[in-house]
């Protein structure tokens, strides 16, 4: 997204846009370009802008057929990827050089395998010794390259390559899906092999090695599971079949996972930015600052509030973080927050825009896609479980600005809301449009097109206004014509780093189809779930406890630690790819609803960008409020807690997702949820009227865990509980005061 704060952050933020801009490509990998200049710029620019056409076009005026159309994107994103995004470091640590030994090594081996499964002839002999050459090249020597406008001889081979396998689909397209169907040629596994290797390199080079090395493990699961131990084993495939299912078809890279971006995600990445440059962010911070600046602590319910709006048409927390934390951070530091508090407060509230309605980034769109459920259904789903979310920042930012005694904004620091909207009333006419095409079960991607139309139409009011005599309104937000090249090529450059990661993605859900992996993934859950149920029942002497739930609850938490580490680093969309494949089938083992664990998995999957050790929208709202980024992601996990219970939640009372809708269980679940979310927020923040003592904290915080419980003993147990405690620490506080 842009990285330029408003006129206003900048004169309040302690960093320079520049500075702002180098923050986001240190913590967000998908937002480290090259700066190019001369022909090499124009080249990429061109191409940049006509990938965004492309798409803008097929969004209005139909899309090609599913194949046609997955591949022409995947030709431009490859081609692009090794353009614009940087080798790492100049001078390669060792890290580097083991994480590249091991990717050559394994791209070696496909090679010589490969070799032994193809026609004895000077062709093949030639293919396997460039290949050889290219994994080489694939090496970290002579350096790595710096992020300037210098590309790279290999890189340029790189990028030739990496939009040479799918434009060969493309040009092939009769020949290989028509003609020859089920019978692959030789051609056709050397062209699927250059696209395992290559997309590996676009990964490691967008995303680091993680994501890439999941890929990796994915093919040589396949390979060698005759020799997988338990669960884990299976009758195993050569290279050739591997190669057939990932490259050919839609099961693998051109799966789901890059249908989703071709088809939705870049169209509203494209129309998040050019809504930006058009003023939208600033009008969301200023509409915060009208809500929440002069509550007790208003800078930072600003920050809680703006990053929600933010966040709905931002596809990146740690963007969202940095843009709009460049505004708040300073503030919540300047009325007396802590820059641990601070930084925590924007990363969490950053962070929630991911599940926030309308946009939810673009995991939503995936979800519509698996599930076949019509996105406006899952906008009404999402808006229970990002309401608690954010009602349990807001909550603590509330009790911690209390225990602080700090007041509000002052008024000259608030606009006025008649100024606010006559000066960005236009803004929210295409959100609007595009929100209401949404809910009236159009497209999103025609729906995106209109946003975007409608979004680089009504820039141009101000210009119209200035005409009249009205001078309040900002000419810098017009999108003239360079300004919209400009938003075009910044539109294609975001979408290529989740292009890459969804392609490797692919790895996982062909293999998973390939091979049962989800369905053993499943077993080995419901499995150690039992194990350890059977273990608790066995020493519950009263007869209460339902082996059954204790598994489901086990369960629940084996799913949400994998959830969390498998999206440690890897951005959102992937991540919630690989889990709704590998671990949400297991808890449809214990009968929970399928739209639940979907979102459960996608809860927990966000959750992980402010999850330490590797929470990385933490430590880029560290990096503005000058704080421990280890401190601020432990901080920013607690003020998540929100995200964390709600899963549990509408697990154990699906009404919250209107799934079975029982009229019942949605108001018992959404009051005890109130409940508990204000005692765990207490017993966090440490206050409540008065500062609580240790034992007040650890009644409330298990009085809180029982409230998520469906059960009407627990619920009622947990309410009393925290209501005594809560109703006597307010009344001595009063006193106390008095």
């Amino acid at each position: 997204m842009s990285t330029q704060p408003s006129q206003t952050a900048q004169s309040d933020s302690e960093l320079s846009p520049d500075e702002i801009e180098a923050m986001i490509k240190e913590y967000d990998s998908e937002s480290n370009f090259r700066n190019l200049l001369g022909p090499v710029a124009i080249l990429v620019t061109i191409a940049s802008v006509t990938l965004s056409l492309f798409h803008l076009y097929t969004a209005g005026f139909g899309l090609l057929n599913e194949v046609m159309h997955r591949t022409v994107h995947l030709a431009f994103v490859m081609g692009l990827v090794f353009l614009v995004f940087p080798r790492k470091r100049a001078e390669p640590t060792a890290a580097i050089w083991r994480s590249s030994i091991l990717f050559a090594a394994f791209y070696l081996f496909l090679i010589f395998d490969l070799f032994d499964q193809l026609p004895d002839s000077t062709t093949t002999y030639v293919f396997s010794a460039a290949m050889v050459g290219l994994t080489i090249l694939t090496l970290p020597i002579k350096g790595r390259g710096k992020a300037s406008h210098k590309i790279a001889l290999r890189d340029w081979l790189f990028a030739a390559l990496g939009a040479s396998f799918s434009a060969y689909l493309a040009v092939f397209f009769k020949d290989i899906f028509i003609v020859n169907v089920g019978e692959p040629r030789p051609q056709e596994y050397m062209m699927g092999l250059i696209a395992i290797i290559m997309t590996l390199e676009a990964t490691r080079r967008t995303m680091g090695p993680t994501l890439a090395y999941i890929g990796a493990f994915c093919v040589l699961y396949a390979m060698f599971g005759p020799y997988m131990p338990g669960i884990l084993a299976h009758r195993g495939y050569g290279i050739d079949r591997i190669i057939n299912h990932l490259f050919v078809g839609t099961e693998g890279i051109y799966g789901v996972a890059v249908g989703v971006v071709a088809t939705y995600v870049f169209h509203f990445v494209l129309f998040g930015i050019l809504a930006q440059m058009s003023g939208l962010g600033q009008l969301f911070i200023d509409l915060a600052t009208i809500i929440a600046g002069r509550q007790s602590g208003g800078s930072a319910k600003v920050s809680v509030v703006s990053s929600g709006f933010f966040g709905m048409i931002s596809g990146s927390p740690i963007a969202n973080t940095v843009t709009t934390g460049a505004f708040t951070i300073p503030l919540m530091k300047k009325m007396g927050f802590s820059g641990r508090f601070a930084g925590a407060v924007e990363a969490s509230a950053s962070c929630g825009g991911q599940v926030t309605p309308p946009i939810m980034g673009a995991s939503a769109f995936v979800m519509t896609e698996m599930l076949g459920v019509p996105y406006n259904e899952i906008i009404l789903i999402a808006i229970i479980p990002a309401a608690f979310h954010y009602l349990a920042i807001l909550v603590m930012v509330h009790l911690e600005s209390k225990r602080l005694g700090l007041a509000g904004m002052s008024s000259d620091k608030i606009p006025q809301l008649a100024a606010v909207l006559k000066r960005s009333w236009h803004l929210l006419i295409p959100l609007g449009v595009m929100v209401a095409l949404l809910l009236m079960q159009y497209t999103p991607f025609l729906a995106a097109f209109w946003g975007i139309l409608l979004t680089i139409a009504f820039s141009y009011v101000p210009l119209f206004a200035h005409k009249m005599g009205n001078r309040d309104m900002d000419l810098h937000s017009v999108l003239t014509p360079r300004r919209l090249v400009i938003g075009f090529e910044d539109g294609a450059k975001f979408a290529l780093a989740i292009g890459a990661a969804c392609a490797c993605v692919g790895f996982l859900l062909g293999i998973t189809t390939l091979t049962g992996l989800g369905f053993k993934f499943s077993a080995a859950v419901v499995q150690l779930a039992y194990d350890l149920a059977a273990y608790v029942t066995a020493l519950d002497f009263t007869g209460l406890l339902s082996e059954k739930s204790i598994a489901l609850f086990f369960g629940l938490c084996l799913v949400a630690i994998a959830c969390i580490l498998m999206g440690a680093g890897i951005p959102t969309t992937p991540t919630y790819i690989i889990l709704a494949s590998i671990a949400a089938p297991a808890l449809t083992e214990f009968d929970v609803p399928l739209i639940a664990t979907h979102f459960f998995v996608f809860y927990f999957g966000v959750l992980a960008d402010v999850t330490p050790p590797v929470a990385l929208a933490a430590y880029a709202a560290a990096g503005l409020s000058r704080a421990d980024p280890m401190r601020t992601g432990t901080t920013a996990f607690r003020l998540s807690m929100g995200k964390a219970l709600v899963p549990f939640m509408f697990i154990y009372a699906p009404s919250l997702l209107f799934v079975d809708f029982s009229a019942t269980e949605f108001v018992l679940a959404l009051v005890s949820g109130i409940l508990a979310i204000i005692a765990l927020s207490a017993a966090y923040i440490g206050y409540w009227g008065r500062d609580l003592v240790l034992a007040e904290k650890i009644l409330l915080t298990l009085a809180g865990l029982i409230l998520i419980s469906n059960s009407w003993i627990a619920i009622t147990i947990g309410s009393l509980i925290v209501v005594a405690i809560l109703t006597l620490a307010m009344m001595q506080g009063r006193a106390k005061t008095a």
